[in-house]
């Protein structure tokens, strides 16, 4: 049966006093959508005693509130950078600046492609800090903040090396290297392998060999290749780029090892990545589990279409289309409904897998259809029957039952779900 959409959104989520409501919030969600993305990056600031930390931090256009005025579209928001001691009792420097942002169409302030991008550097005594990142957006007052814990290491010895910077764009303007920094780590849109830039400092000049290693989120490495290097002594600036950058959807880290040739010694650095094509919620590393999961709300002709694509590059680009046409808003990259889904299949995988992953479940199914009840009657330990839970839907006037026939939380729907309830409720 082909599966198709409400136009609005049934708010379910009311609480009663039987029991806790399964709700599939962003609180609950394994991913989100940053109000903006940032890095920091240790550098040598030429004294032993000190590194320089580059603060890096992006926003997107998406972020800000524009208002239109004669000529366009303005923008204007503040930035604050507040270094603490780990345990916050002591604040050791901050810095803060307002952009402000000018366009001229109202399609340039919805583009996900379009950021500001901001640099900051802090000389600080190496030792771990809490770095408070506040984003305030003038115009609608809305306020973000971020807080990590950072370790400021020492970048200085006989050699050493920097942390590691991907790069978005590399270009050269009267023989200087122009550099942008990819902030966010996503490197799903790369065609000509993985560019990157760090820095090595070393007392004297020579040979060194560099190992460049990928590894998976299983800790498997899937890249390598070695360059042999001569260095010069104090700074030497390293751009690169590995050949390899056929990543599938997920998580990864680089890892550098560098060998000075005269004494042995080895240093190494490693730098978190990803890859996740815009649109796509972050919480979808396998493409073909993702495709597997349009079960509920795709027809078997539309996903043995995507599933036929002969390349990864083309079931994506099929995949994302089925989903741009199932989307509110067909002409933004934005999708609540997309979102959606992945939203409470990751819920289900949480809360009801057994023997099966929970959003192959009876209770993930009718979960990921209908979202949340509105409230849930569980009987775990009732003498004369096996364990039951009753979910109640007040807007579908139905009331669904689901029994765990062993014991093991194998909860079987045993209540009939036909016709109008095999729709995807946004």
């Amino acid at each position: 049966m082909k599966i198709y959409f409400l136009t609005f959104f049934l708010l379910l989520g009311i609480h009663t006093i039987n029991a806790q409501i399964e709700e599939a919030t962003e609180q609950n969600a394994l991913y989100t959508h940053p109000k903006f993305y940032e890095n920091f990056l240790n550098f040598s600031s030429g004294k032993s005693s000190t590194t320089r930390m580059d603060a890096f931090v992006q926003v997107p256009y998406t972020t800000v509130q524009f208002v239109k005025n004669d000529t366009g579209y303005t923008g204007n928001f503040s930035l604050t950078i507040s270094v603490f001691a780990d345990d916050k009792s002591k604040l050791i420097t901050e810095k803060s600046w307002t952009d402000k942002l000018f366009v001229k169409s109202f399609d340039e302030t919805t583009s996900k492609k379009n950021f500001s991008l901001n640099l900051k550097s802090f000389f600080l005594t190496p030792g771990k800090y809490l770095i408070r990142t506040s984003y305030d957006d003038n115009e609608s007052k809305a306020e973000y903040p971020i807080e990590i814990h950072y370790d400021v290491r020492s970048v200085s010895g006989s050699i050493a090396v920097s942390d590691i910077m991907i790069l978005s764009k590399r270009s050269e303007e009267e023989g200087k290297n122009k550099i942008v920094p990819n902030v966010s780590g996503n490197v799903a849109t790369l065609q000509t392998g993985l560019p990157i830039f760090y820095e090595i400092y070393s007392d004297k000049s020579g040979s060194v060999n560099i190992n460049y290693e990928i590894i998976d989120k299983k800790n498997k490495v899937i890249y390598k290749e070695e360059q042999p290097k001569n260095i010069d002594s104090g700074k030497t600036q390293i751009f690169y780029t590995l050949r390899d950058s056929s990543f599938s959807l997920g998580f990864y880290k680089l890892k550098i090892s560098i060998k000075d040739l005269g004494d042995d010694k080895i240093v190494s650095i490693e730098r978190p990545f990803y890859s996740q094509w815009i649109g796509v919620p972050t919480s979808i590393v396998d493409l073909d589990n993702a495709i597997d999961q349009l079960v509920y709300i795709a027809s078997t002709k539309q996903m043995d279409y995507i599933k036929d694509g002969k390349t990864r590059d083309e079931k994506m680009k099929r995949y994302i289309a089925f989903w741009k046409s199932e989307s509110p808003t067909p002409n933004s990259d934005d999708n609540p409904v997309f979102d959606e889904y992945y939203r409470r299949i990751n819920y289900a995988n949480e809360h009801f897998s057994h023997y099966l992953i929970g959003w192959k479940t009876d209770r993930g199914m009718v979960f990921i259809l209908l979202g949340p009840p509105d409230n849930v009657e569980r009987h775990p330990f009732n003498i004369d029957s096996k364990p039951y839970e009753v979910w109640e839907y007040y807007n579908l006037n139905v009331s669904l039952t689901f029994v765990d026939q062993t014991g093991f939380g194998d909860y079987r729907l045993i209540t009939p779900l036909t016709g109008d309830l095999y729709r995807f409720r946004r």
